[in-house]
């Protein structure tokens, strides 16, 4: 089998803010930028890994969600409950300073985990959980 990962999703609430912070503090380049119905959807992706995306859709977008559905998704992710991806990066307390700098929210500072890793964790402005490894 030839598997890779295409492409992830992340909502959003706010498609200029998670732009900005996809785009300006991560450096992602848009690879796509869709209309409809009054929502929008932004493909994004680091620009040395053309085929690796993720895209930033608009919460409770199926039509086959519920309005209880919708307010639950929508409270979850409030909390920064909902979704999260995870990065990763050669210099992480480079990357952590350039973060904690544009004022994105910190969840927690570079720290060695029990579990092997070093990384460190920070919510968009959406409130997914973004956590970034440090690659050894």
């Amino acid at each position: 089998m030839d598997i890779t990962i295409h492409a992830s999703y992340l909502p959003h609430n706010d498609p200029d803010a998670s732009l900005a912070f996809y785009r300006d503090t991560l450096g992602f380049e848009v690879r796509n930028d869709v209309g409809y119905a009054g929502m929008r959807w932004l493909t994004v992706g680091p620009a040395d890994q053309p085929d690796t995306s993720i895209v930033l859709h608009p919460p409770a977008a199926n039509p086959g969600i519920t309005d209880d559905e919708r307010r639950t998704i929508l409270e979850m992710m409030a909390k920064g409950s909902y979704f999260a991806v995870n990065l990763a990066t050669k210099d992480l307390d480079s990357t952590f300073a350039k973060l904690e700098a544009s004022d994105a929210e910190v969840v927690q500072e570079p720290t060695e985990q029990p579990y092997g890793v070093r990384d460190c964790a920070f919510r968009d402005p959406a409130g997914n959980m973004i956590r970034i490894q440090e690659l050894r």
